[in-house]
């Protein structure tokens, strides 16, 4: 049993190791800058696929976003293709150097966002409701801004550093 439970926290160890520092796209082009780009009204559409590929959801978010000063507020109203709907009202606070921190009625503590170049990182746990039970995962965001108006969002979920699913996301920032 001792033998298992270090070889579990080791392979738990070097998963985190593999992990990629938003650094690497600091000379990405364009420069992603939050308040710019969550600014107005956006559209997103989005998968979610288990940990078998499978797509279990598809789902479209309109997004509203305000800012006064380094606050921002990005009010998401989700729509599955199941009917059912979902509000996250967001606030983002920017504190320079790329560093962001959040909150969320469903996001359990705070936030932590770093961007770099065209690319943001953005980790929390979500408090995610399954039938009768609320589990509290782990998110990994990673945005790319591909153009002033589409940026793509890919979200690893985990539990105990065991990878549940995906999340991708096409934004579209809507024109004047």
């Amino acid at each position: 049993m001792k033998k298992l439970l270090c070889m579990l926290a080791g392979v738990i160890g070097l998963a985190g190791c593999g992990s990629v520092d938003v650094q690497r796209y600091g000379q990405g082009k364009p420069v992603l800058a939050l308040r710019d780009y969550f600014d107005g009204t956006l559209d997103a559409h989005g998968i979610f696929q288990d940990r078998a590929g499978e797509v279990v959801k598809r789902f479209h978010v309109l997004i509203e976003a305000i800012w006064e000063g380094d606050v921002g507020t990005l009010d998401e109203r989700f729509t599955y293709s199941d009917g059912t709907t979902q509000r996250r009202v967001w606030t983002v606070t920017r504190h320079g150097d790329g560093r962001y921190t959040g909150t969320a009625d469903d996001v359990v503590g705070e936030a932590v966002g770093e961007a770099a170049g065209n690319a943001l990182r953005w980790r929390y746990v979500l408090a995610l409701p399954v039938g009768d039970k609320v589990y509290e995962v782990d998110f990994d965001d990673w945005m790319f801004l591909i153009d002033e108006r589409v940026m793509l969002n890919r979200s690893v979920m985990s539990k105990f550093g065991v990878r549940l699913g995906e999340v991708t996301l096409s934004f579209r920032k809507r024109g004047d």
